[in-house]
């Protein structure tokens, strides 16, 4: 939102169990959803921005798209870092569109921060169970609060302020953190 100032910083935690496929099988665990894929990047360009033309944030999402074998156009939702700052929700943004060019048209990305706040450590953690939820219900999280769209987002599906049902067969979740540290996770329905 052209708005926004901040975060809210919040309180919770999530726990996401990883197990070898096979082995979760046998014992008939339900499995909700596979990791394909991850990115890591440290662009270390400021202690509370990240690099001003993303490319922290783009090296972390094409390595994960990489490794996941998956093309930008094959992504139907984004969990997005954002954060709400003024700085980094427009940087963000840069990067997913240089990254996902005309794929832009079939992806959507919400914030799902705007209803849960951030909660720090464990933001990563959880917003990989809301992409995980997405995969398995086909309803996407909405960003809240979205009353007029930045120019930096704009041209994305921001989903604002109500769900949306969509199939969802991959999503990436973004995770980049203070000093530069980011990390993007490709999820998959099995």
């Amino acid at each position: 939102d052209k708005g926004r100032d901040g975060f809210v910083i919040a309180e919770g935690a999530g726990v996401v169990v990883l197990e070898e496929y096979e082995h979760a099988k046998k014992r008939g665990a339900k499995i909700y959803a596979e990791v394909v894929g991850y990115g890591l990047s440290g662009d270390a360009y400021h202690i509370t921005s990240p690099a001003e033309n993303g490319d922290g944030g783009y090296r972390a999402m094409q390595a994960a798209l990489n490794r996941a074998g998956v093309n930008p156009e094959d992504i139907d939702y984004i969990n997005a870092h954002g954060t709400s700052t003024p700085v980094g929700d427009g940087i963000e943004c840069t990067a997913i569109k240089r990254l996902f060019g005309n794929a832009l048209n079939t992806v959507s990305m919400s914030s799902t921060k705007s209803s849960i706040g951030h909660l720090l450590g464990a933001a990563g953690a959880v917003e990989a169970i809301y992409s995980i939820k997405a995969i398995e219900t086909g309803v996407l999280p909405p960003t809240l609060n979205l009353a007029d769209v930045s120019d930096d987002c704009a041209g994305i599906d921001l989903v604002p302020n109500k769900a949306k049902e969509k199939r969802v067969k991959v999503a990436l979740s973004n995770s980049f953190g203070f000093g530069g540290t980011n990390a993007s996770i490709v999820m998959k329905a099995v």
